[in-house]
């Protein structure tokens, strides 16, 4: 009768353990895992969607980007096409997911390469870049990005965290939607 008693008084605190530990891990392991960080951004534009897209929607050329000193991809507006952007002596690479011409919208990655994360602290970096017509006329811009930090460790290095990511990300965007909004206003 002691084991029995024994067993009884013993399964409920093993299995009150073993949720409690299970639930410990659990949470070290969801602290440590980066979690994926978004930005969007949109740009009202006073120009029509198919003149925007007309500079937008060519993948081969994102030098309206101000950062953006050259620009080239292997296949044009080709699913697969990869993009070499010079951005002032180094080079960063992104390929072509997806080409939609009559949404008027493309998705890209950054490739996780360790020259690509010298030129910008992100990684797993997918984007979209989308233009519509704007109520009331013009157009609007959008950039939607999601991505992670470049240290995915617990405690990331100064410079490599989730706050240097969004600001590096958001600066981008920002950048990007000014100078296009610029360019297309001013022509």
């Amino acid at each position: 009768m002691k084991s029995k008693l024994t067993r009884l008084t013993f399964a409920p605190f093993k299995t009150t353990f073993g949720m409690l530990l299970s639930l410990a891990v659990g949470i070290n392991v969801a602290q440590a895992a980066p979690s994926t960080l978004h930005e969007q951004q949109v740009v009202h534009i006073d120009a029509s969607p198919a003149k925007v897209w007309s500079v937008v929607g060519n993948f081969n050329d994102l030098t309206w980007v101000p950062l953006v000193k050259g620009s080239s991809a292997t296949e044009g507006n080709k699913r697969g096409s990869v993009r070499k952007l010079d951005m002032g002596g180094a080079f960063l690479t992104e390929k072509l997911l997806s080409y939609d011409a009559n949404g008027r919208n493309y998705t890209y990655q950054i490739e996780n390469t360790d020259s690509n994360h010298k030129i910008a602290p992100l990684r797993d970096v997918i984007s979209t870049i989308a233009v519509q017509a704007a109520i009331g006329g013009g157009s609007n811009v959008t950039w939607l990005a999601s991505f992670k930090r470049l240290d995915l460790s617990e405690k990331p290095l100064l410079g490599q965290d989730d706050a240097t990511a969004k600001q590096a990300m958001g600066g981008v965007i920002s950048t990007g939607l000014g100078g296009l909004k610029k360019n297309l206003e001013a022509n």
